[in-house]
Order: structure tokens, then C-alpha cells, then sequence
């Protein structure tokens, strides 16, 4: 974020106040003196307010959010408008269009309306109505992209609002306290801090004063965007290392290491003529060994003697020795 000394500050002429009798007794804590019916506003808390707001802004903006500058004055219309379009922030410098917060839809609406009238162009469309058909609708466009075209890109709500001259927006104040908006004012010494939050006491009607604050402010946003993008790079680095890390777990999951038991030895494939020529080799083998196989004769079977025949056979031998 860029930061701002007290000379700058000096120099731009920011601790100018208004008449004395203008002034707005609730901003008595951020005047430091009053010279020749001015009051001086103290830069010291002016510094510090600034650095406050400037640090919001940045972690408003590294959430991803909008945040919604608003600037009618002359003075300022053409210093916010250059500047918030280089950081692609929202912005109104003509009217502020009634109930924009409150009544966002219909505003929304309008944008809608916009972007169809030139689909409407590109299709070719307006070449069949006729010419003064096509007069009122291109300047019907123009008014929208007068008063609308700077938050084309608003789809929603914004998270913050930006008020350069808290008095002449007092309306666009109201919305966002009623909505609880936070809002950021550059806030002189004739106006009412209470309905800011963040409040930065400055003179808010010379060029190089609002030239000034609206940088610091603009510069803050740039490095809470630049922050968000590298944290979203960050981001998309550690996805990619955990879709590779689950890759590689599941693989190493679905191989699975076998014991050695059940490690089968790959079969050799033969082919056919060769299955044919070992058949012919392995046939007069298996004759043989079907001859082998044969099953012995029997031996004839011996006779079995019981004991009743030895005695008559001892009994006969017994007699012949008699005789």
C-alpha cells in the first residue's frame, strides 16, 4: 500500500477546513485549530484514519469483493473515474440513481436492458425496425450507459461504499446504513462522521486533496487483488499435488505384492504341430507301459487242510503199522 507523509498531505492541501461557523460540532475531535475563521483539521489523525481505512479496503478486496466508489462532484467525477477503472472497481460520478442499494433488482434491470439492446445490434435485429425506432432506443442506450454503464459489472450488492463528500451523498449514505454497508467518507469539518465507519478527515472539495486520498485508497485495493491472486496460484498448486498424491496411492493400493507360494511359474505356449509330433513320440511309450501295467497271473491257490482230515490220515497210519 502506498503511504503518505505529512508534507504530502500539507502540500495537497488536506488540512483545510471550512468556515467556522459551518462547522459540524461532531467533528470537534479531528480539528486542530482555527485560523482566520477556518478551522485547520489535524493531519496527525488524518495519517493515522487514512492507514485504518487503506487497510480495510485491502482485506475487503483480498475476499474477492466490490466496493463501491461514489463521487457526483465536479471536483472529483474525473479524478475517481480514471483512477477506479484501472483497479475494475464499481464507480457512479453523474446522479445517483435512487434506491440503487435498496432497490438493487430493478437497477439491475436496467443494466439487463442495456446488454440486450446491443445483442440486439450484433444480431442484426435493428435493421428491421425503423429509423426512428432505432433513434429512440440508441439513445435510450446512452442514457443507461451514462447513468449505469460504470457498474455493469455489479452483480450484487457491493461489500463497501466510498463516498467522497458525505453531504452531497447523503442519500447513497442512508442505503448503505440501512442495508449495513460499511461506508468509507472523506469527511470535512461541516458535516456529521456518526453515520461513517471509517471515517478519514480531510478537506473534500479541492482537487488535489481528493486526487491524493482516492490513490492511497485505490493503491490499497490493488494489493489486497494482487495478494488474492497469489494466493489463489498457491491454491491451484496444492490441488494438483493432492490429485497426483491420490493418483499415486491408488495405484500403489491396487497392485498388491504376492509370497512367494503363490507365485505361479508362466506355462510355456506350444504350438499345435508341435503338440502333434510330441504325441507321436509319447505313444509307443505309453504301450509300453500299458503292457507293463498288465495285471500278473495268479498263482494257483494252495489247499487248505482242516484238522479233522490230519487226525483221520494219523488214525490210517496208525492201523497199517498194526497189521
Amino acid at each position: 500500500m502506498q503511504k503518505t507523509t505529512f508534507d504530502e498531505l500539507l502540500d495537497a492541501g488536506v488540512h483545510f477546513g471550512h468556515l467556522k461557523r459551518k462547522w459540524n460540532p461532531n467533528m470537534a475531535p479531528y480539528i486542530f485549530m482555527e485560523r482566520n475563521g477556518i478551522h485547520i483539521i489535524d493531519l496527525h489523525k488524518t495519517l493515522a484514519k487514512l492507514d485504518e481505512a487503506g487497510n480495510a479496503m485491502k482485506q475487503i478486496a483480498k475476499s474477492g469483493r466490490k466496493i463501491l466508489f461514489v463521487a457526483t462532484k465536479k471536483q472529483a467525477k474525473d479524478i475517481v473515474a480514471e483512477r477506479i477503472k484501472k483497479i475494475s472497481m464499481p464507480y457512479v460520478t453523474e446522479r445517483w440513481p435512487g434506491g440503487m442499494l435498496t432497490n438493487f433488482p430493478t437497477i439491475r434491470k436496467a443494466v439487463k436492458k442495456m446488454t440486450t439492446i446491443d445483442k440486439m445490434a450484433s444480431d442484426g435485429t435493428f435493421d428491421n425496425l425503423s429509423k426512428r425506432e432505432r433513434l429512440q432506443i440508441t439513445r435510450q442506450r446512452s442514457k443507461l450507459e451514462k447513468n449505469l454503464g460504470s457498474i455493469a459489472d455489479l452483480t450484487r450488492l457491493p461489500a463497501a461504499l466510498f463516498v467522497v463528500d458525505i453531504l452531497k451523498e447523503s442519500i447513497a449514505v442512508r442505503e448503505a446504513n440501512r442495508l449495513a454497508i460499511p461506508v468509507f467518507g472523506i469527511v470535512d469539518t461541516n458535516t456529521d462522521p456518526t453515520p461513517v465507519d471509517f471515517i478519514i478527515p480531510a478537506n473534500d472539495d479541492a482537487s488535489k486533496s481528493i486526487a491524493l486520498i482516492v490513490n492511497v485508497v485505490a493503491s490499497a485495493i490493488e494489493d489486497g487483488l494482487a495478494e488474492r491472486k497469489v494466493e489463489k496460484e498457491s491454491e491451484s498448486v496444492q490441488k494438483e499435488k493432492r490429485t497426483r498424491t491420490k493418483k499415486e496411492t491408488a495405484v500403489h493400493s491396487e497392485i498388491k505384492v504376492l509370497p512367494e507360494s503363490e507365485i505361479q511359474t508362466p506355462v510355456p505356449v506350444q504350438d499345435e504341430e508341435s503338440k502333434q509330433e510330441k504325441d507321436k513320440i509319447e505313444e509307443p511309450e505309453e504301450k509300453k507301459v500299458k503292457h507293463i501295467r498288465k495285471s500278473p497271473k495268479k498263482s494257483p491257490a494252495k489247499k487248505i487242510i482242516s484238522k479233522k482230515e490230519i487226525t483221520k490220515s494219523e488214525k490210517d497210519i496208525d492201523k497199517a503199522k498194526v497189521k
